[in-house]
């Protein structure tokens, strides 16, 4: 025997909504947290950008991180907007496009995540061709060069596979008709520390790129950073992990909190329609 469908004795009143005011703020005022970020990091993304000379600007738009700045917030910011205007205006199609964007994003970082650990060999050397090109631009561009100093710095590094790897650069190219005063020499940041040093010494790395590497390591660190990036990856997985969660968590929030809206106010669209019937057909 078939189940029958309870349906209402009589419309309900025009003040009872579906529409739950916690799930609906909740996710406005996320959305919103996460929009004025995106803004934030648009300005940072242009102001550098504009601060940059266009010769350089255009030579390395590839590994520019303004550029990736800017991109990053433009996409929040869309995303974003359709969560936080959905969300208000309850509007189903925005917010079916916000979850799906979000949906899609998460997948995609999934993917890249196994990817990368099954094809550990192929991302390598993704790596490796992101350094060299890094590298190549290093005195280009302001910003590039103050994030290669800091990797090579906090990981006691120098280069992609080794230190004679700045010999890709135009100014440490260490061939004999480079005409550079940096010719053969390896950036500061290659450089062992010195902690009674007050002063830091930026030609600590001349030459080095003309000497052997026992001779080279009293001076400068010979390993290059892939490996030493490698290394530490093996060594916080925990901490990769968490991060990782920490920025999947939101997603996952914000895809929920959507599916739950859209619900509501698909179930609010029927209530209405019923009430609209009953209202004009009392026997209805």
């Amino acid at each position: 025997m078939a189940r029958r469908v309870a349906v209402p004795a009589g419309p309900l009143g025009d003040d009872f909504s579906f529409v739950s005011p916690v799930a609906k703020y909740v996710l406005f005022f996320f959305n919103l947290l996460f929009w004025v970020i995106s803004m934030v990091m648009v300005a940072v993304g242009v102001y550098a950008r504009l601060l940059k000379h266009a010769e350089a600007a255009m030579a390395c738009l590839a590994v520019d991180p303004a550029i990736l700045l800017i991109m990053v917030g433009v996409l929040t910011f869309l995303i974003t907007f359709c969560g936080c205007v959905g969300s208000l205006r309850e509007n189903i199609c925005l917010l079916q496009l916000f979850s799906v964007c979000l949906t899609i994003i998460f997948l995609l970082q999934l993917a890249a995540g196994v990817l990368g650990f099954v094809f550990s060999d192929e991302a390598r050397g993704k790596v490796s061709e992101i350094i060299n090109g890094a590298i190549v631009h290093y005195r280009d561009d302001l910003d590039l060069q103050n994030l290669i100093d800091f990797g090579q710095k906090e990981f006691s590094c120098c280069g992609g596979v080794s230190y004679k790897d700045w010999s890709q650069n135009m100014y440490f190219n260490c061939t004999a008709t480079n005409p550079s005063r940096e010719r053969c020499s390896v950036p500061f940041s290659c450089c062992l520390r010195d902690p009674d040093q007050a002063v830091i010494n930026t030609m600590c790395g001349h030459g080095m790129q003309a000497r052997g590497y026992l001779e080279a390591s009293a001076f400068i660190h010979t390993n290059g950073c892939i490996d030493k990036l490698v290394n530490w990856t093996h060594s916080n997985l925990f901490l990769l992990g968490g991060i990782t969660l920490g920025l999947a968590l939101p997603q996952l929030v914000g895809i929920v909190l959507a599916q739950l809206l859209i619900n509501q106010i698909r179930d609010q669209i029927k209530l209405q329609l019923y009430n609209q019937q009953h209202r004009a057909d009392p026997w209805y």
